[in-house]
């Protein structure tokens, strides 16, 4: 393997990576802005109040994505780790 095919390789492997944890992110991101909205105008100082909420909606775009997720995973695995590891 050269050097070349090794740097694009781990280039690749890092975009599927960000591709993939953006839904969560996102999901993340809005949930935190929502619920801190929440807690500004109500006064409502509670932990749980940021964590549960957050927590439940990545869930649920993690179960809603994962058929997503694996099909990028598998298809990186075959179409660009396997060759490589067979010699081609």
């Amino acid at each position: 393997m050269s050097e070349e095919q090794l740097y694009d390789t781990l280039r690749q492997g890092l975009w599927i990576a960000v591709t993939i944890s953006a839904p969560l992110l996102a999901v993340a991101l809005i949930a935190g802005i929502a619920v801190g909205l929440f807690q500004a105008l109500t006064s409502i100082q509670e932990m749980t109040l940021t964590f549960v909420p957050k927590v439940g909606a990545m869930l649920i775009v993690f179960w809603v994505s994962m058929s997503f997720m694996t099909s990028t995973l598998v298809s990186f695995f075959n179409d660009r780790i396997l060759p490589q590891i067979a010699g081609g």
